[in-house]
Order: structure tokens, then C-alpha cells, then sequence
């Protein structure tokens, strides 16, 4: 029996050697290794053995065995080395094919309108700060005057994290870009002016035509000493000003309620009807753009500063709105469809930076 071990074990293993693909080396496993295969029906046979006979050609039978298993794994390994290299050799990539047989790419109406918000604040002196989406239940509630037992946490549809023991606090997905807002004053030490804009994706559930669980949100934040409302009016309507590219922008702002801002005010831009369509400009009608408010005491001192000395405005609004008042845009969900028809149309050239010089919509 041993002749007969040791001439199939050669026969095998030059087998799985010269197995000319995946296919050949998966027959030759089944032909081995399989419910009827040779080995197999040898090990079988190990309980018909007496005791002597099963101690002397066990070890023969299982050594067997173990050299073809292994035979058969380093072979696998290099066909499927072989078929990925041929795989690469011939998915080879033309960099000599003129440009223009390329399909153009296009920049996306999100990416464009946060780029022009960059550029007009930057020239009103605003700093671009950006914050963690994953958040603590501290900085996106507690600190902006939101605590715990605080009805206003109703009006924000939170992702929680699951608590695990040990936690300090809850995670979250940040339901607005407002907790940039405490970070950036809690590193200026207390003592600096402040002027940001925190632009970013936020997170809520919900969705319609006009909501998505995911969204981008821009927040704007001053703290100095001597700020008023007037400072907040006047910065809105420049910014609008520049943003929808019209010197007819009206304003107009309505009391309202944020937990972080006291006293608060929706901020409505007038509209005009032009071929059955709003367009923003003129006073035919109103629409609800923005949010806005002077900062509350509450959160000054969260965020470090002493707000008998120091006091701000903050501002925000979603960025996916803007961009569909602006470009004429109906329905927020196919803003993130990734449809390539809809991107086409609506996208941007690469070439189209926006610049206040050149006009942010040129």
C-alpha cells in the first residue's frame, strides 16, 4: 500500500502542477478531495483497519492528504496571480487620446454655491471655520443653550450614536453647523473678534421634496463689542445682494425663536413672478431665505467670552436651497441622485470659479 500511496501522491501533485486553469484545478480537487475522490476513499478505509495497520498507514494516508491540500492552495494562488496580471495588462488606460473624447466632468451646483459664499464673505472679512460631523451632545445642544430636558430638541430630528458603557457623553450626527460656532470661540480664548462662516453637511430625518437626511448648512457667526442688529440687517442684505447678482433685494425680518439667538428673526427676501416662476428681487411676494438673531448671553459664555463686554449675531441657511432659488432648481432630492442627465444640466465648467471681480455667476 505504501508503493500505491506514494505513486498517487506523485500523479497528484504533477497534476495540480501542470493544471492549466481554475477550472482543470477545481476537477483535480474534486478527483481528490471530494466525496468520492481517491484520498477520501482511503481515509475511509482507516476504520476497517486493525489498530497496528491504522497506526502504521494513518499518518501515510492524512500526510497524503495535507501535501495535496497544500499543492492545491499554492497552485490557486498563482492562476489567479496569472489571470489578474493578464487582467491588468490588458485593461491599459490611453493617456495619448485627445481631451475631447473624454466625456466632461462637471462641478456640482452645491459645490459651486459654496464657493461663492466663500468668496463674497471673504471679502467682508469672514474666515471659512469647519467642525467634526460626528459631534458630542455638548457642543451641538448643551452649549447653544439646548439642554437636555430643552423642548427645542424637538424641532431637530437627531442620528444618535448607540451608548456604550463608559461614554462622557452622547454622539451624534451634527444637526447643524452651529456647534463650529462654540469651538471656534472656545479657541480664540475669549479674548478676539470673530468672524466665520462654518459651511458643511448637517444631518437630519427627514425627507420630501425639500428635505434630505443629509444636507449642507452654512452658518455665520460675529462676535465683537458694540454689535447690533443693524450689523446683522446690513451684512444679510450685502450678502444676498451679491449672491443672487440684484440690486433690488428687499429684506424683510420677522420675529422669531432659536434657543441660541435673543431676540431672533426669520429673514424673508422678496420675490418677483416672472413666466409663472419666483424669482428672488422685487416685492411682489415674500420667502423665507434664512435664520438669523443677535447670539444669546448663554451661548457667549459657553464659548468662553464675557457677554457684558462682548456680543455677536449668527446667521444660517441651507446651502442646497440657495443653490435651487438661485439656478431654478424644484426638487432637493435630485441633488443627490447622481444622475449624470441632471448634473449636466445643472452642473458647473471647472473653469467657472466664481470671483467677485468676474461676477460669482460668470
Amino acid at each position: 500500500m505504501t508503493t500505491d500511496l506514494e505513486h498517487l501522491r506523485s500523479d497528484l501533485l504533477a497534476s495540480i502542477d501542470a493544471a492549466s486553469g481554475l477550472d482543470a484545478l477545481e476537477a483535480l480537487r474534486v478527483h481528490a478531495l471530494g466525496k468520492q475522490g481517491a484520498i477520501t476513499g482511503l481515509l475511509k478505509t482507516l476504520g476497517g483497519m486493525s489498530p497496528e495497520e491504522r497506526q502504521e498507514q494513518g499518518p501515510r494516508i492524512h500526510g497524503l492528504r495535507e501535501a495535496v491540500t497544500a499543492a492545491l492552495t499554492e497552485r490557486k494562488a498563482s492562476l489567479e496571480r496569472l489571470a489578474l496580471d493578464a487582467r491588468l495588462a490588458s485593461e491599459t488606460l490611453d493617456m495619448t487620446l485627445p481631451v475631447d473624447a473624454v466625456p466632461a466632468g462637471s462641478v456640482h451646483p452645491v459645490s459651486q454655491v459654496m464657493d461663492e459664499l466663500a468668496e463674497i464673505f471673504a471679502d467682508l472679512g469672514f474666515a471659512v471655520a469647519t467642525g467634526p460631523e460626528i459631534e458630542d451632545d455638548w457642543h451641538n445642544f448643551t452649549a447653544l443653550n439646548i439642554p437636555e430636558t430643552h423642548p427645542a430638541r424637538a424641532m431637530h430630528d437627531t442620528f444618535y450614536f448607540p451608548e456604550t458603557e463608559g461614554d462622557a457623553r452622547k454622539m451624534l450626527l451634527r444637526t447643524h453647523t452651529s456647534p463650529v460656532q462654540i469651538r471656534t470661540m472656545l479657541a480664540a480664548g475669549g479674548d478676539k473678534p470673530i468672524r466665520i462662516i462654518a459651511p458643511g453637511r448637517t444631518y437630519r430625518s427627514d425627507s420630501d421634496a425639500t428635505h434630505t437626511p443629509m444636507f449642507h448648512q452654512v452658518e455665520g457667526l460675529v462676535i465683537d463689542k458694540g454689535i447690533t442688529l443693524g450689523h446683522l440687517k446690513w451684512t444679510l442684505e450685502t450678502f444676498l445682494k451679491a449672491f443672487f447678482e440684484r440690486d433690488d433685494i428687499v429684506l424683510r425680518l420677522r420675529p422669531s425663536y432659536f434657543p441660541f439667538t435673543e431676540p431672533s428673526a426669520e429673514v424673508d427676501v422678496g420675490f418677483s413672478v416672472v413666466n409663472g416662476k419666483r424669482v428672488i428681487g422685487g416685492s411682489e411676494g415674500w420667502m423665507e431665505v434664512l435664520g438669523s438673531g443677535m447670539v444669546h448671553r448663554k451661548v457667549i459664555e459657553a464659548g468662553g467670552y464675557d457677554p457684558d463686554q462682548w456680543q455677536g449675531f449668527a446667521f444660517g441657511c441651507g446651502i442646497d436651497r440657495l443653490a435651487m432659488l438661485k439656478y431654478g432648481m424644484d426638487d432637493l432630492r435630485a441633488f443627490f441622485d447622481g444622475d449624470l442627465r441632471w448634473l449636466r444640466h445643472y452642473g458647473f465648467s471647472a473653469l467657472d470659479v466664481p470671483t467677485l471681480s468676474g461676477g460669482v455667476g460668470a
